[in-house]
């Protein structure tokens, strides 16, 4: 490991107090909060190469936190991860925490095992709505802050002008939440995270610089955790993690006390065990881990204020508390905000089902186990009976969440179908109530009047309006969240994919009546067989098509969308008839406009009621609830 600026001689600073360099060293746990794509995993890697903590040739990559294969492909945070730097006689624990609200749950369990957060704005974008979100949760605990003003090397940064908005939003959120203004007064690091430069205050690094201030910054004002180590044992558990060799792991925190490998604790969870007396369980744990740099270094103990990783405990859940033996007390369980929208979840029936050398797993009961596994770890996900055995509803936080769900599951290997998300309604003062957003749309000007005839008919209304960078339109809008259900992928197309979409769930308002969703109907193919040029020729004229020629398709299968409003039903395997006529007329090449293609995302969003999204590992396709035509009829007429 290289040494750090207080390793290598420098001077401490102001107020920061130096200990011998054999003591325990000092604690320091922090999560790294901000917006989407604002630096939050940037920055963690340089912190991690300016303290030597990743050091080693094989680790030098990029975005080294975001390990998951989706959060690399779509460049977010999705799952809350743990590391730690050394820093001087400092021992820094972060928190790499989400930045998209559909992944509150993870910054919630986040924030619940630290002692202050890093609010990381960009120079140029300024605070944005889930800047808003996760500094609220923050500020809800009372945890102490250090803005982080980044990217302040850009051509259109304006940190003057960012952080006077930083101090409005701090303003407001600590008067919506009844707080004292203590919290205004933070400190602020301007930081060029790409480079690894920090300086204090509104400013540009020099080409000297590196994290110092940072550091400085962190050490200041961050307090050291107050557990007492002496005390009885209670440690929280956060977090869940898996190994080949151990099994389940818990990841948390030890809030008091100390966790030592060879003494037997007891493990309260959320519902007491009767199978054995007390309803505690209580055994000696198999392995304990530390958090150093990127790596779990085997331990015997760990004391009060620093992170754990146990093994020893297959029936651990987040929300339990590992505690004294003698006397178990818990600690209180985490709570996270309720899931907004729900869809069902059931295992493929299609024609195609199980063809796909890839698919693993096709039965109910893989699928059941599959979601049991799912809430384990993901607190803010909801698994509710329906009344057919292999469909199982799930409700999350928003369609990102649960397409990352499917997307994970269909590259496990398996095969299920699932139904348009619908929104999770709520009674209040005997009237049925929704859920709405605040919708922020960052646009060129030629588009903004488009945005807004898009939001108009899904009842959004707009609520504020300023200039964004040279060129561009910032839009705010309060809409229901039903209306946004298929409007990012409208709004795209409509601003030639130049718009920049973020919402954050606001709370709930009086049902706002009917909605409008696509406007046109859908092509749905009657037999079973491959399509064929031909076919599509003579039908491309009426809609546009999501499959190419040659694709295997079968009845009740949607292979594209009608310019009309209604239901078309299609032979797309149709083959042209061989004659003896040969003339230029018969002989044309057939020329088929690009398909649209549908993703996971896309396809969610487009389905209607009586349709559902069929997911293989190896394909997405459309299709309708009852596949056969006599079956649709029965069911229209019955509705």
């Amino acid at each position: 490991m290289s040494a750090s600026p207080l390793a290598s001689g420098r001077e401490a600073p102001a107020g920061v107090e130096l200990r011998a360099a054999d003591a325990i060293p000092e604690l320091r746990n922090i999560a790294i909060v901000a917006h989407v794509d604002h630096g939050k995993t940037t920055l963690v890697d340089s912190m991690l190469r300016s303290t030597g903590a990743m050091s080693t040739r094989g680790e030098q990559v990029d975005r080294v936190m975001d390990s998951n294969d989706q959060e690399r492909e779509r460049g977010i945070t999705i799952f809350a991860k743990q590391a730690s730097v050394r820093w001087g006689h400092y021992k820094i624990n972060i928190v790499d925490t989400p930045g998209h609200a559909d992944f509150g749950g993870e910054v919630e369990r986040g924030l619940a095992i630290v002692d202050g957060i890093l609010l990381l704005v960009d120079a140029a974008e300024g605070p944005l709505p889930q800047t808003r979100y996760v500094l609220s949760k923050a500020l809800a605990r009372k945890l102490p802050v250090v803005v982080v003003i980044n990217k302040v090397d850009r051509q259109d940064a304006r940190p003057e002008e960012v952080l006077e908005e930083i101090e409005h939003l701090f303003l407001d959120l600590t008067e919506a939440a009844g707080l004292d203004l203590d919290h205004l007064d933070f400190p602020v690091v301007s930081a060029v995270a790409r480079e690894g430069r920090s300086v204090s205050g509104v400013g540009m690094p020099g080409a000297g610089e590196d994290l110092t201030a940072l550091f400085e910054a962190i050490v200041k004002t961050i307090p050291a955790p107050d557990g007492d180590p002496d005390a009885p044992l209670q440690a929280i558990v956060n977090n869940l993690d898996a190994s080949e060799y151990l099994g389940r792991l818990g990841v948390g925190r030890v809030q008091q006390g100390r966790l030592r490998a060879g003494e037997q604790i007891a493990l309260c969870q959320a519902t007491p065990n009767t199978s054995v007396p007390g309803g505690v369980l209580k055994r000696k744990p198999g392995t304990i881990y530390s958090v150093d740099g990127l790596k779990r270094v085997e331990t015997d103990e760990i004391l009060a204020g620093d992170l754990f990783i146990v093994a020893g405990f297959p029936e651990i859940n987040i929300g339990d508390t590992l505690a004294s033996p003698i006397d178990p007390v818990p600690l209180e369980r985490l709570e996270v905000d309720e899931p907004v929208l729900r869809m069902t979840f059931g295992v493929n029936t299609s024609p195609m089902a199980g063809k796909a050398k890839e698919s693993k797993f096709l039965t109910s009961r893989h699928l059941r186990d599959r979601l049991n596994r799912e809430i384990l770890g993901n607190v803010s996900i909801r698994l509710t009976d329906t009344a057919s055995p292999e469909v199982i509803e799930v409700a999350g936080r928003g369609e990102l969440q649960l397409a990352v769900l499917i997307e994970s599951m269909r590259r496990e290997g398996y095969e299920l179908q699932v139904s348009r998300p619908e929104v999770i309604t709520k009674e209040i003062d005997g009237k049925k109530h929704e859920p709405y957003e605040e919708v922020t749309v960052d646009v060129p000007d030629e588009y903004v009047g488009a945005v807004t005839q898009a939001f108009a008919p899904r009842k959004g209304q707009m609520a504020d309006m300023r200039p964004g960078d040279n060129g561009r339109t910032i839009v705010r809008f309060d809409c229901p969240s039903r209306g946004l259900l298929g409007l990012r992928n409208e709004l795209l197309t409509q601003t030639r994919g130049t718009a920049l979409v973020h919402q954050r769930h606001e709370g709930y308002v009086p049902w706002v009546g009917e909605l409008p969703h696509r406007l046109g109907g859908a092509m749905v193919s009657d037999r079973m067989g491959p399509s064929t040029e031909y076919a599509m020729d003579n039908l491309q004229s009426r809609g546009t098509y999501f499959i190419d020629p040659g694709e295997q398709t079968y009845e009740g299968m949607i292979i594209g969308e009608n310019a009309r409003n209604e239901e078309m039903l299609v032979n797309i395997c149709r083959e042209k008839k061989l004659t003896n006529i040969r003339t230029h007329s018969h002989d044309e090449i057939v020329k088929l406009a690009p398909k649209r293609e549908m993703t996971l995302e896309r396809s969610i969003e487009w389905i209607g009621p009586d349709e559902l999204v069929e997911v293989t590992p190896t394909a997405i396709r459309i299709r309708k609830k009852a596949l056969k035509e006599e079956d649709r009829r029965r069911d229209s007429r019955k509705g």
